[in-house]
């Protein structure tokens, strides 16, 4: 009889789990990761690295499936989710710091940063300063001092046109001299690559890029960086480069990669990816996944990303008035 009892009672352990599961919060069904770019990039990147680690790891037991959907840097995905899927509570977004820009400059329609709820932050990257290694820049000050008698005189050179993530590292830094950023002599390529052989072949002098990207040539001796564009010092091979903080310039700029949710999400839905993110954050084999992708830790999720991510789009839409950029009023 006891026997037959205990038999029962193991038998409706999975039935009250999985009651406990629904009655003690959300749980996703066939969960979804938009990337808003076609495979390879930084936003698939974004959501196979995520969706892979919260799987194995088993915060998220369910499949989570990516979807790439190319298109305006984010736009195409912020209309589909506002469009169709404004309650979807299986599906988040991958989006990144320029996608931000986007937002301020309209590129992404009627759509902006109160548009969509906030999940948050998987990593980051972030901004450098490099110069030739025999460049007339020997520190941060040399190059402030020469954008401030004459921004024109200072070619500059990154990946994108003006207005442009690398764009703005330049005219921040520009702008913190005390020189008027549209008087920058910047000079757009298609990417990273083709501005550090402009760097090396003396055709500008100097490239606003990523720490990922110019890691190989500082190490090789190639460059000369005068600013980490980071709150702190960057762990391992870029850790004896100083900040810009640090020599008086208050200029950072992280490329944060993160998520988000449609704007009507349930609470529910809303906290369980929040949770599910902190907890990622939190575990131990996280680390060597996110550095293994070239990416540094940022770990910031609900209201403390919703806030940075509002900020730093009303700031981003500030500078693009300042130059004349179309911007979107929120």
């Amino acid at each position: 009889m006891q026997r037959r009892a205990l038999l029962a009672a193991s038998a409706l352990l999975p039935v009250m789990a999985q009651a406990q599961g629904v009655a003690g919060g959300f749980t996703p069904q066939n969960p979804e990761c938009i990337a808003p770019a076609a495979p390879g990039g930084g936003f698939d990147l974004t959501c196979r690295l995520t969706t892979r680690m919260l799987n194995e790891t088993g915060i998220v037991t369910q499949a989570i499936r990516t979807q790439n959907m190319p298109g305006g840097i984010g736009a195409v995905a912020i209309n589909h989710i506002n469009a169709q899927r404004r309650a979807d509570p299986n599906v988040i977004v991958a989006i990144s710091t320029g996608s931000w820009i986007n937002m301020a400059q309209g590129r992404f329609g009627r759509f902006g940063e109160n548009d969509v709820r906030w999940i948050g932050a998987i990593g980051a990257d972030y901004g450098v300063i490099a110069v030739r290694r025999d460049s007339r820049f020997a520190t941060l000050a040399d190059l402030m001092a020469a954008l401030r008698a004459d921004p024109a005189s200072v070619p500059m050179g990154a990946g994108g046109a003006v207005g442009s993530q690398d764009w703005h590292k330049a005219a921040l830094v520009a702008r913190a001299a005390g020189a008027d950023p549209r008087r920058m002599r910047y000079v757009p390529f298609e990417g990273g690559g083709q501005a550090m052989a402009a760097l090396l072949g003396g055709h500008i002098q100097a490239f606003p890029g990523d720490a990922s990207e110019v890691r190989g040539q500082f190490e090789a001796g190639e460059i000369r960086l005068l600013a980490v564009l980071a709150a702190q010092r960057l762990p391992g091979a870029l850790a004896s480069v100083p900040t810009a903080r640090e020599q008086g310039v208050e200029v950072d700029w992280p490329i944060v990669r993160g998520f988000y949710g449609p704007p009507q999400m349930p609470d529910a839905a809303y906290n369980f990816w929040v949770e599910a993110i902190r907890r990622l954050q939190a575990h131990p084999a996280w680390p060597e996944a996110r550095a293994a992708q070239g990416l540094f830790e940022f770990n910031l999720v609900g209201a403390e990303y919703a806030e940075l991510a509002k900020r730093r789009t009303a700031e981003f839409r500030q500078l693009a008035r300042e130059v004349g950029l179309v911007t979107q009023s929120q």
